[in-house]
């Protein structure tokens, strides 16, 4: 005995939940169904596919106006001028401080030398007052350490101040004897009792001189 309820026609077609809302030639959706969907998604906050998004208020705008490119220009000017101001003063700083540091080289240098011409002064003066008194002659051992040591300090600029008949200048001659002469006008050296020398612009020692001139 066959049971009606579970009875069934092979041949059945099955039921098409979506028709009248596909179109059977295009496959398209049909407008009311989509107008349906349209809203569902307006209703939850998202843009329909006919929409376009909204542009973002904070975007800036792509061109400035006249007013803020002049005062863009007149801001790149003024950094320009500022940076260049600054490297011209770093520069001139530069070469201050490498003429000073030349400077005080040089100033050493001399320093230096001179301190060791002063320890030798005495030995010179022994051989200027032995030349003085005819005891160094030409040719003879004592000439020639005397020609060379005078050679190794003019090497390195030293010069002999203090000559008969110059004008007296306080600041290479030391007066140690003052001869009063009516007819001079001006004081003179009248006789070198110590010679003095000279390194470059540097006094290593005065010289002792002998002054005729007016009197005071």
């Amino acid at each position: 005995m066959s049971d009606k309820n579970t009875d069934h026609d092979d041949n059945q077609e099955p039921v098409n939940d979506d028709e009248g809302r596909v179109d059977p030639e295009t496959g398209d959706v049909s407008a009311a169904d989509s107008a349906a969907a349209e809203e569902s998604a307006a209703a939850e906050g998202q843009p329909s596919s006919d929409e376009e998004p909204a542009e973002d208020a904070t975007k800036a705008p792509d061109e400035l106006s006249e007013e803020d490119k002049r005062l863009l220009e007149e801001a790149s000017r003024d950094l320009v001028a500022e940076m260049r101001d600054q490297m011209l003063r770093a520069q001139a700083e530069l070469v201050n401080f490498r003429t000073r540091v030349e400077r005080d080289r040089v100033a050493n240098r001399e320093a230096v030398i001179a301190d060791v011409i002063r320890s030798l002064l005495p030995a010179l003066d022994d051989l200027d007052r032995a030349d003085k008194h005819g005891d160094i002659l030409e040719g003879t051992p004592i000439a020639l350490v005397a020609q060379k040591i005078n050679s190794s300090f003019e090497r390195f600029g030293l010069r002999k101040i203090g000559e008969k008949g110059e004008v007296f200048d306080p600041a290479f001659h030391e007066a140690v004897v003052h001869l009063n002469d009516p007819e001079a006008t001006e004081n003179t050296i009248a006789d070198v009792v110590e010679p003095g020398y000279i390194l470059g612009e540097r006094v290593v020692r005065a010289a002792k001189v002998a002054v005729s001139g007016p009197a005071d």
